[in-house]
């Protein structure tokens, strides 16, 4: 398998982080990428069409519309970015996406993160390291009434 880390580049000027794009443009036939700590913002002009592992931990990615396409990707590690909502979680529905780690990402905060991620991703299993445990294939309306405790 084709495995690539370009984690830890210092792309602190502009022209680097063109060049750096060009180079990720490139890479058709990855199978597994390591892009950790390179402060990337926005990496959806690129297409990685055999990736299977990528890992963006500590970035500044604030959106799943910020990705590169991976239609082939089945675990995704986000950790230690910005993003804040699960709303566009739903473009990643069509992949093999088995594996995904969202922790501290503002998102993990959200009410009923867990079953919210589990209902836009149903091929889903493993969530921030976690299995799919019974309470996440809750429905996340009907929480909300479990919610309160009775204290005597």
């Amino acid at each position: 398998p084709q495995v690539l880390n370009l984690s830890y580049q210092d792309l602190g000027d502009p022209y680097q982080l063109e060049n750096f794009i060009r180079i990720l443009r490139r890479l058709i036939r990855v199978e597994r990428l390591q892009l950790v700590d390179n402060a990337l913002r926005d990496l959806s002009s690129v297409r990685l069409p055999r990736c299977k592992i990528l890992n963006l931990h500590r970035n500044n990615l604030t959106s799943i519309r910020q990705l590169p396409k991976v239609p082939e990707i089945q675990h995704l590690c986000l950790s230690e970015n910005s993003i804040s909502s699960l709303g566009e979680l739903s473009l990643l529905r069509s992949t093999p996406l088995r594996s995904l780690t969202l922790k501290r990402n503002p998102c993990q905060f959200l009410e009923d993160y867990r079953s919210r991620v589990f209902s836009c991703l149903p091929k889903l299993q493993v969530l921030d390291g976690i299995p799919k445990l019974l309470e996440d294939s809750v429905p996340p309306s009907s929480l909300a009434a479990s919610r309160f405790c009775t204290i005597l």
